[in-house]
């Protein structure tokens, strides 16, 4: 019998990584596009997401933390058997949580590191 807390945790990472995307939008978006070859008069209206950053940066250390949680736990709450026990597939989602964890902090770093390249 399965358990929401034997579930993986692959919900709050792909919330936590499509909110800290959306968290750099506004900023880091447009410098990426235009590095990438990508202009528009339209790449300028993405700065209008700028008033919602905090609340993408919250829910994405939100989904952090609750995936955090159920990526780091005892194996032993798992019962033998379940995908949730297997080596390799708590390997693989720390790894995932971690790349998830860097695009949060590129998120929260960028305003303050993003002027010393211009």
């Amino acid at each position: 019998m399965s358990t929401t807390a034997n579930k993986p945790p692959r919900g709050a990472l792909l919330v936590g990584g499509l909110a800290a995307v959306l968290a750099s939008t506004c900023c880091l978006g447009p410098l990426l596009l235009i590095m990438l070859g990508v202009s528009g008069a339209w790449i300028g209206h993405l700065s209008a997401l700028e008033p919602y950053r905090p609340l993408f940066i919250g829910i994405a250390l939100l989904a952090m933390l609750l995936a955090h949680r159920r990526i780091f736990r005892p194996a032993k709450a798992c019962a033998p058997g379940e995908a949730c026990a297997l080596p390799q597939v708590r390997t693989t989602y720390k790894v995932l949580f971690w790349i998830v964890a860097a695009l949060v902090a590129l998120a929260l770093a960028y305003p303050y590191v993003l002027p010393l390249f211009y």
